[in-house]
């Protein structure tokens, strides 16, 4: 199912996205739980379950040219100032509610790797950290978050070449 926002443009929302792993037989499952914005409170509010926790943040450059998805285990911070260094990308800070919506298709605590399916300009840089692109199984909010999904990794590169990103990834500091 698709969404059109404000300017008409088209979003795939949650059941959307579920349609799209059954048509093209990726493996998943989904987990309904209470809303959640942060990882402490996903830690409390997701049961158990296989593959590695992610954390996914969504930041711009300074000039608000570059746009990239980070996405790496729950447990790890971002040094923006050192992935600026490597990427190279200059004053890399969050992007805004409205920016995240814009590019994305999503709300804050929405935004996982599943969002991607919604830049069909490819205007959003997909960073990856080594250690979530090595999990056999990744979790992520399948654009919302008042569920968790888990996918394999096959299905995982299977949905990235999909939506046409190509994951850089790297040790994130």
């Amino acid at each position: 199912m698709e969404i059109l926002d404000d300017n008409g443009a088209a979003s795939v929302v949650n059941d959307g996205l579920h349609e799209l792993f059954s048509q093209q037989g990726w493996p998943f499952e989904t987990v309904e739980h209470a809303p959640v914005f942060t990882i402490d409170e996903a830690l409390a509010a997701v049961p158990h379950l296989e593959g590695i926790k992610t954390k996914n943040v969504f930041i711009r450059d300074g000039k608000g040219q570059r746009h990239i998805l980070v996405i790496v285990p729950h447990d790890r911070r971002v040094d923006t100032a050192e992935l600026g260094r490597q990427l190279p990308a200059s004053r890399l800070s969050m992007a805004s509610p409205d920016r995240l919506q814009r590019c994305l298709g999503v709300t804050p605590g929405g935004v996982s790797i599943f969002a991607l399916v919604n830049d069909k300009q490819h205007a959003v840089e997909l960073v990856v950290d080594e250690a979530v692109w090595a999990a056999k199984k990744v979790q992520g909010h399948p654009l919302r978050n008042t569920a968790t999904m888990v996918v394999t990794h096959a299905a995982l590169a299977a949905f990235l070449v999909h939506t046409g990103h190509v994951p850089r990834v790297m040790r994130v500091p």
